[in-house]
């Protein structure tokens, strides 16, 4: 099969992303205002809980099958057999996921005010099962990809001004949230037969399949407690209006790192192949190259969200969760960690094959979040929270280190990411200075905003240029070839 173009790959999963964030972007003001506070800590919650019977049905399918398709992707006989042997675990383990969450909501007198929402939010555990994005992302199919979400996000928005319209709706909005995911998987369980035939078999090579995959599933376990454990633990030792708080800031945080790690997840079928057929070189190159791209692209939107945060909450939410300024600084301090933590996790460790470091370092995080958590939540509320998350992130980052600086400590350690990392703090003390004026200047909130930004933009790329940057000037050449 003719390899697709990575950077094409990354511009669409670029493109795609940004359409995902948009989303949020587009209806979080108006759901924040419409549900205030108290339904947005009610969708959060529940949204929280559920998380956890995804992941059980999920159970660690996705990377399993990316790292060890990207293998057979030319050799449809063979990915045909690999995909139905997965499919058919997956969709057991979905099957005991819903057994899970029913008797969770009969044992736990606690969760019955949040039933509805809780039920409504795990139709996506079918859905996500049925629609197979991971022979998608083993094939390469980002055009496929990004314009199913154009539609779908399209649709979603619609249906949101026309259902939520009160404190009450909450329940319109996590189904309309639903609906977006389930619209895309139907279409890929419609589809998926044109790129690969898969279907339930009971010849399955259980051996084979379930050590990987229950280390890898294990280690998204602890991945998840660590990710959401500071919104579970506000909701069950605060209230409903800490969460709601605490999310916007989450919410935030978590769209500008998927937007930022949208760069990565193009490259991991590519590292995985390369690794798989010990093109080592390659590999190296590969990884090389995504590492200071994204080191580049992480500095700037740290700082750069740091010093506009309060603007970006009160466009975001408005002036009642004005609260989530301080942790929605605490957690910008977070970006670097985590990507460079997650280059490691699934551009070094997973096709390498190393899934018990993997789960080694993503318990050592969980366990550490969830006891700074449990002593400081009590004192700083949503502001203990979003620190757990940055120590956890740092803590993630220097265990994977240590198990993966074999491949990665050439690449990590060395003159070239040194350059751009230095290039990047230089470049993101001028976003600093512009921000710093442009606040003092202009108090209007919106020409703040946007004088901030494109100004921010404009000092970075000139002065990379002017330090000259070679991934800058890869950039730029690039474009004036292309014109």
């Amino acid at each position: 099969m003719k390899q697709k173009s990575m950077s094409i790959n990354a511009f669409l999963n670029g493109i795609r992303s940004i359409l995902n964030l948009l989303f949020p972007l587009i209806t979080f003001p108006y759901v924040s205002r419409v549900l205030q506070v108290q339904g947005i800590g009610i969708y959060n919650f529940s949204q929280s809980i559920n998380s956890y019977f995804l992941l059980i049905a999920e159970l660690g399918v996705t990377s399993y099958a990316v790292r060890e398709g990207a293998k057979y992707r030319d050799n449809p006989e063979e990915m045909s057999k690999f995909g139905s042997e997965v499919f058919t675990i997956n969709v057991i383990a979905t099957l005991a996921s819903y057994a899970l969450l029913l008797l969770s909501l009969l044992v736990f007198s606690n969760l019955k005010s949040y039933i509805t929402c809780i039920l409504i939010f795990s139709l996506q555990m079918f859905f996500v099962t049925m629609g197979t994005e991971w022979l998608y992302t083993i094939y390469e199919q980002y055009t496929f990809i990004t314009i199913r979400s154009i539609v779908f996000n399209a649709i979603s928005i619609i249906l949101l001004f026309l259902f939520v319209r009160n404190s009450n709706d909450y329940l319109s909005y996590a189904a309309i949230t639903v609906f977006a995911t389930a619209g895309s998987n139907l279409i890929n369980y419609f589809t998926a037969k044109k790129i690969c035939r898969i279907h339930l078999t009971k010849h399955i090579n259980w051996k084979r399949h379930m050590g990987p995959i229950l280390i890898i599933f294990a280690s998204n376990v602890a991945n998840l407690i660590y990710v959401n454990s500071d919104v579970t633990l506000l909701g069950l030792m605060k209230n409903n209006y800490t969460v709601g708080i605490y999310s916007v800031s989450a919410k935030v945080y978590t769209m500008v790192k998927s937007l930022i790690s949208s760069v990565l997840i193009v490259t991991v079928p590519r590292l995985s192949m390369l690794f798989g057929k010990r093109k080592l070189d390659s590999y190296e190159l590969v990884l090389s190259k995504v590492t200071n791209t994204l080191v580049l692209i992480t500095l700037p939107a740290m700082v750069g969200l740091f010093m506009m945060s309060r603007n970006v909450v009160l466009i975001l939410s408005g002036a009642r969760y004005m609260q989530s300024q301080s942790s929605l600084q605490i957690l910008s301090c977070a970006y670097l960690f985590s990507i460079l933590a997650w280059i490691i996790t699934y551009c070094v460790l997973l096709p390498a094959k190393k899934e018990k470091y993997m789960l080694i370092s993503m318990s050592i995080s969980a366990i550490l979040n969830i006891v700074l958590n449990l002593i400081l939540i009590p004192f700083w509320s949503e502001n203990a929270a979003a620190l757990s998350t940055v120590i956890a992130e740092f803590s993630l980052l220097v265990v994977n280190f240590y198990y993966a600086g074999d491949i990665v400590g050439r690449i990590f350690i060395s003159k070239t990411v040194a350059k751009n990392l230095m290039d990047a703090i230089i470049g993101s003390l001028g976003i600093w200075e512009v921000c710093f004026i442009i606040r003092n200047i202009f108090p209007h909130l919106i020409i703040s905003t946007l004088l901030s930004v494109a100004l921010s933009v404009i000092i970075y790329g000139v002065i990379l240029l002017v330090l000259d940057n070679d991934i800058a000037h890869s950039y730029i050449d690039r474009y004036l070839n292309k014109n």
